[in-house]
């Protein structure tokens, strides 16, 4: 067996360290696999879903060569030379005949590898292309909106240093979002001066956990959380001195919430007065308040409402910027982007937020004759037919396109709709990286080495982006050769001299500069590390932003020094390697709004007064609540596509309270027909008093159509509607699926 090597998991945000032993034929399994205690945040943590890594890397379905659609809906291999030419020739007569903006692009990267996405801004560029998604728009944008509107930025809870940790439909046990999670919840349990406090309606892992379970009825997020805003309005519990000093607004908040009926919010939330006034007592009587939402409130009702009345509850208690409550990260790069409403889509006309257009409505904007209507897409890293709702709808929408490239690692559920599919290295056949790092005072980064070698007939996305940037004449070949010839000649310094001359003198260089970089730069950095090369101008930026903060961390200097320090640093520490050490004030000077918190957002003012009493679940066609992709010992991310690494709940089951079955004459181990506005689908019953009755669960990960014609559980986009979306981000419902359960005879 051979030595241990290090990586990182790449199956949620976290992406944990990990050390692995390789075996097998030519070393190419993943055998073993531990926590890797040189990591920076998990320090040697890992959950056991990372075991079956090998499945990923030598998953089913499996692509190695450029493929190409035939007329009668059959695929072919064709060389890398071929695809390239056919490829750029298709895109570039949609973006000559109809104009770049009808290209629409997906994806850019997953949980674990964010640099295509990085790379895929010079092809974006050279075709003109302008509008985009990925999964951040049907989960994040809401709240992308909200952070955007009262701070200017994205914010961050400490938990590491919090006391009391608040958390709204989120199960950090099995979807983490803190470094070290299931070792940080029974730490924090276990602890009795600290205080946990759960809202959620399944009694999760996580809520198992807690001192206070606030056990909502699906859907009502909105009104229990409006009432928890009244109650610190009403009894006085805010922080005013706080806030007339840091915040904007708090004449309107108090009157709007001192109107709120506590009472009656909270008998809709299904909730006692008494013990969610008991909560709010324990938010307002600490000093060092953590809060981190989910996808529990953010693809449910009123999701971006609820996003808003969450930072009210812990700003009006006065816990920002300082350690234990909500900061601003310091980023390498900012994924969640502006929070601003920058365009809208050409044909729905709806917000697009932080550059992200809705994707509930990335298929209305294809099936028309609209003049403006997406012609052509490139998915990348994603698999939106199985990912975004009502899959069918989807899958016309791709057929109804001039020209689909897929960009990924296998044939997934999109690729087989696609007239190119375009193989890449896998995650541990490359360099790669992740951008979801927002840690504070301390925040890391981590470039990975490939693990494997890559097929001969496979590529990196970067590879694939700078032969179609060349394909279609873009690429500015004097440039590079002059930059190649600075590299040598000046070595970094000689190159950054003229780099940054080129950016003053051309905006298109600026466009292609991750391309570029790949070209000149890329060939020489240590170990083959090519792609790491787009790292380096935010390296950069971040000593231009953030210098002392750097100096913190170790790299003192000036700014071009800090810069080059950093950049070596995290191509050598194969760990990972911290980039940045906060302060108190550093949150407070990057915080928007002139360095104030806004606290009124009057849309969402406006929202929460024309709230009326939700419909009661117990009735009519659909007397259940789905709730459609829920996380569970063994679901992930789609990127495991072998349902054999499951060793529980293989099947994928729906989950129902005892109560309901009861009331139907059902056992666990029954079949049961799920039928929404959508669809219908079958599926084997797990009966939990996890679920409250009228609540019923599937998890994500299951459903898919591998190519061998096998199918596990239920794909649950197969069930959900594009038109059930939050009315303001477009965010889909997918936790409030209205649904009918019968007995399969």
């Amino acid at each position: 067996m051979s030595e241990w090597k290090v990586s990182a998991c790449i199956l949620c945000e976290c992406n944990c360290g990990i050390e692995v032993q390789l075996g097998g034929e030519n070393d190419s399994e993943i055998l073993r696999i531990r926590g890797d205690k040189a990591h920076p945040a998990s320090q040697g943590y890992l959950c056991q879903k990372a075991s079956g890594l090998n499945f990923y890397q030598n998953g089913t379905d499996r692509v190695t060569q450029p493929l190409r659609r035939e007329p009668d809906g059959s695929f072919v291999e064709i060389d890398w030379d071929t695809a390239i030419e056919e490829i750029s020739t298709r895109l570039s007569a949609v973006r000559d005949q109809f104009g770049g903006d009808k290209i629409f692009y997906y994806g850019g990267g997953g949980q674990g590898n964010h640099l295509p996405g990085g790379y895929s801004t010079a092809l974006r560029r050279s075709l003109g292309i302008r509008y985009r998604s990925n999964a951040l728009a049907q989960e994040k944008t809401g709240e992308f909106w909200v952070n955007g509107q009262m701070f200017g930025s994205h914010v961050k809870g400490d938990f590491e240093h919090c006391d009391v940790a608040l958390f709204i439909g989120k199960n950090p046990w099995h979807s983490h979002g803190i470094p070290r999670a299931r070792a940080w919840l029974k730490e924090f349990a276990k602890d009795s001066t600290r205080t946990m406090i759960v809202i959620d309606p399944v009694v999760s892992e996580t809520a198992k956990l807690a001192d206070i379970h606030l056990r909502v009825k699906p859907g009502t997020d909105a009104w229990l959380l409006a009432a928890m805003v009244a109650i610190l309005v009403q009894e006085q519990l805010y922080r005013a001195p706080w806030l007339q000093e840091h915040s904007t607004g708090l004449d309107r908040i108090v009157e709007v919430f001192s109107a709120v009926p506590v009472a009656d919010y909270c008998a809709i939330a299904g909730l006692s007065e008494q013990q969610v006034r008991g909560a709010v007592a324990v938010l307002a009587g600490t000093n060092r308040l953590a809060v981190a939402e989910d996808l529990g409130i953010q693809m449910n009702r009123h999701s971006t409402l609820a996003s808003y009345l969450e930072k009210l509850i812990w700003t009006l208690c006065g816990q920002f910027g300082h350690p234990g409550a909500q900061n601003v990260p310091i980023f390498l790069q900012n994924i969640a982007g502006s929070g601003r409403v920058s365009a809208r889509s050409p044909v729905a006309g709806a917000p697009i937020i932080s550059g992200l257009v809705p994707c509930n409505v990335i298929a209305d904007e294809i099936l028309t004759d609209h003049p403006d209507r997406y012609r052509g897409m490139i998915v990348e890293a994603a698999n939106p037919v199985h990912s975004l709702a009502d899959t069918q709808r989807f899958i016309e929408a791709m057929e109804n396109l001039d020209t689909v490239v897929v960009i990924d690692v296998a044939m997934s559920e999109t690729a087989r709709h696609a007239d190119y599919v375009l193989p890449v290295a896998t995650q541990y056949e490359k360099w790669e990286a992740t951008f979801f790092n927002f840690e504070y005072p301390d925040n890391y980064f981590h470039l990975r080495k490939p693990l494997f070698k890559a097929p001969a007939t496979v590529l990196t996305e970067a590879e694939i982006h700078a032969r179609l940037t060349e394909a279609l004449g873009t690429m500015p070949l004097g440039l590079c050769e002059e930059l190649v010839a600075a590299l040598a000649s000046g070595g970094r310094d000689g190159y950054r001299d003229r780099f940054l001359q080129a950016l003053a003198e051309d905006s298109q260089v600026s466009d292609l500069a991750p391309v570029i970089l790949y070209r000149t730069l890329g060939p020489g950095l240590p170990e083959g590390a090519d792609v790491a090369a787009v790292l380096w101008p935010l390296a950069l930026g971040l000593a231009m932003r953030e210098p002392a903060a750097l100096e913190r961390a170790g790299f003192p200097g000036t700014a071009f020094e800090q810069a080059d320090a950093l950049f070596d640093a995290i191509l050598s520490s194969h760990s990972g390697t911290i980039f940045a050490r906060d302060d108190e004030a550093g949150s407070w000077s990057r915080l928007g709004n002139e360095g104030r918190i806004n606290l009124v957002i009057e849309d969402l003012l406006a929202e929460l007064q024309q709230l009326v009493e939700p419909p009661e679940q117990n009735s009519g066609d659909f007397p259940f609540v789905l709730m459609a992709g829920e996380r569970r010992d063994y679901s992930a991310n789609t990127i495991y596509r072998d349902s054999s690494w499951r060793r529980k709940d293989a099947a994928g089951s729906l989950r129902m309270s005892p109560d309901d079955a009861e009331k139907m004459g059902l056992c666990s181990g029954d079949q049961v027909l799920i039928t929404t506005r959508a669809g219908s689908a079958r599926s084997m019953l797990e009966v939990n008093d996890r679920m409250l009755p009228g609540h019923v669960s599937l998890p994500n990960g299951f459903g898919l159509d591998n190519m061998d014609g096998a199918r596990i559980g239920v794909a649950p986009n197969e069930l959900t509607s594009l038109d059930d979306r939050d009315a303001f981000a477009g965010t889909p419902w997918h936790k409030f699926v209205p649904a009918r359960i019968e007995a399969v005879v």
